[in-house]
């Protein structure tokens, strides 16, 4: 008796490999910057890694509270807001692009 389960589980990663591909290259397209909105190039670090700070394409650099309020105000594109630790934290949206994660962007 063929191991039906060898069988489909390299379907289903092949699955799972071609969806992951087609969503990285849409996710491609959607990173081009929203109209009305500043794309983050670039972050500072602390010593201990930890990101203090913002700057824009227009060049604007942000200290940690100011990106948090125009991020909540929807003026950044491709970060979230969320509550954890008894704070919020600014994120990269989860794209699947790992380019443009806050932590992999360049310093300044």
């Amino acid at each position: 008796m063929p191991n039906i389960n060898s069988n489909n589980n390299s379907n289903f990663e092949g699955i799972y490999n071609q969806y992951r591909q087609e969503g990285q290259q849409v996710a491609a397209q959607e990173i081009k910057a929203e109209p009305g909105k500043e794309q983050i190039v670039a972050v500072r670090k602390n010593e201990d890694g930890d990101i203090i700070a913002f700057k824009t394409a227009s060049g604007r650099e942000l200290d940690y509270v100011t990106a948090l309020d125009d991020a909540k105000s929807g003026k950044l594109a491709h970060v979230d807001v969320f509550h954890k630790y008894g704070r919020d934290i600014i994120r990269s949206e989860p794209d699947g692009v790992d380019g443009n994660n806050l932590d992999n962007l360049p310093t300044f």
